[in-house]
């Protein structure tokens, strides 16, 4: 946690980039679990990194609209927290599975949003955080760009026992502005961070960081 901010670095396939991310100061590590994504890390791949985490630090597995034998797997392999990408319309009756088979505390739902419809409050009632990505028609979130902070704002204000997580296209020049305007406590960071997709660049995770210290300063 930084000056009372906590942040996500997201996307992680090495070691190396998990235990610098640790360092500066993430609050947690996720690794994305999608096989469509260029992020995609395998369990076995996560099973053999897992012992030599940073110890302390929370581990999120990222998925998208996972059948009930994946999110058995991945609960299996001990991650923290599931954060769950799904279409807007996709059937409520799944979602209230994951939410029954994770529990609300560990499931973070990623709706894939389009401009102009807001989160559900039954989804609100099934997982006790939402992240909010921006919407991209092609595909779940690692767009690279930037989201509706007034929106992300106002469902903060209107939900406010909700934990909300702020993602798409954060970086280390635009998080101050993000922080002030969305108003968010929690803030995702992928490809803002990198030089290729999963290779982490140290140095912009170490502005990051500095940002949002900055930022907090000026408060």
């Amino acid at each position: 946690m930084i000056d009372g901010i906590r942040f996500k670095v997201c996307g992680l396939t090495s070691l190396v980039d998990a235990d610098f991310a640790d360092k500066a100061g993430a609050d947690y590590l996720a690794f994305n679990l999608y096989p469509k994504s260029p992020r995609f890390v395998s369990l076995l791949q996560y099973s053999a990194m897992l012992q030599r985490l940073p110890p302390g630090r929370k581990t999120v597995a990222v998925l998208v609209e996972p059948s009930d034998s994946e999110l058995a797997a991945a609960q299996g392999a001990g991650f923290d927290a599931f954060q769950i990408h799904f279409r807007h319309d996709f059937p409520a009756e799944r979602l209230k599975v994951w939410s029954r088979l994770l529990s609300a505390k560990k499931l973070w739902l990623a709706p894939k949003l389009p401009a102009g419809i807001d989160v559900s409050t039954e989804w609100i009632e099934l997982a006790g955080t939402i992240l909010l990505d921006t919407f991209d028609a092609e595909g779940f979130g690692g767009s690279g760009k930037t989201g509706d902070w007034g929106k992300f704002s106002r469902h903060l204000h209107a939900h406010p026992r909700t934990q909300w997580i702020l993602a798409g296209g954060l970086n280390p020049e635009n998080v101050g502005e993000a922080l002030k305007a969305s108003e968010a406590r929690i803030v995702d960071v992928n490809s803002g961070v990198e030089v290729a997709p999963g290779i982490k660049d140290h140095a912009k995770i170490r502005s990051f960081a500095v940002a949002i210290h900055r930022a907090r300063e000026g408060r």
